[in-house]
């Protein structure tokens, strides 16, 4: 078998000084537009009008604004039970599979319930497809971003603990939920 040799044109290494101007230009280039941005932000403040935005996160929040996705909760109806049927579809739709559920039947009833619901939030990605897919608006995204943890198993959040009820999402999300799908 004959071995076939390809010659690669390259061009010339750059000599030194050119490398250095280059390598200067970039850092003067830096340096004049954080100095630009200091004194601008250094004016501003004297005005009393700061341009640069900070919050102070625990003393200060930002209100989210209504399309906000935080961490999905499931929608507790105002008898104390959960809205969510075990239907599986919130399951089947998240694209992390970080939905666990295992369906359990009411004895008297046809309705079912989930024994287990369980979410992974170090797993999800707050895309809100699971919120998409529930037909019965049991699951839904919060404005809850504060999801921290000091272990894995912390991050599994069961279903008492992703309860909430439905008068505290009235106001914020089922208004954007209802106002998006329902066309």
């Amino acid at each position: 078998m004959a071995t076939r040799t390809v010659t690669v044109s390259r061009p010339a290494p750059m000599a030194k000084p050119q490398g250095v101007v280059r390598s200067g230009a970039a850092v003067l280039k830096g340096m004049w537009i954080a100095n630009r941005h200091f004194w601008r932000n250094l004016w501003g403040f004297l005005r009393g009008k700061p341009t640069v935005f900070t919050v102070q996160y625990p003393e200060e929040r930002l209100e989210h604004p209504p399309a906000f996705r935080g961490m999905p909760v499931l929608v507790q109806m105002d008898n104390g039970k959960e809205r969510c049927v075990a239907c599986g579809l919130c399951e089947w739709a998240c694209p992390t599979d970080c939905i666990t559920i295992y369906p359990a039947e009411i004895e008297d009833e046809i309705e079912r319930y989930p024994r287990v619901f369980d979410i992974d939030m170090s797993r999800c990605m707050f895309c809100g497809l699971c919120e998409e897919a529930c037909p019965e608006e049991a699951i839904v995204m919060s404005h809850n971003v504060e999801i921290a943890a000091f272990s894995r198993r912390g991050t599994v959040w069961h279903k008492e603990d992703l309860l909430v009820p439905a008068r505290e999402l009235e106001k914020t999300r089922f208004r954007h939920i209802r106002r998006t799908y329902d066309r």
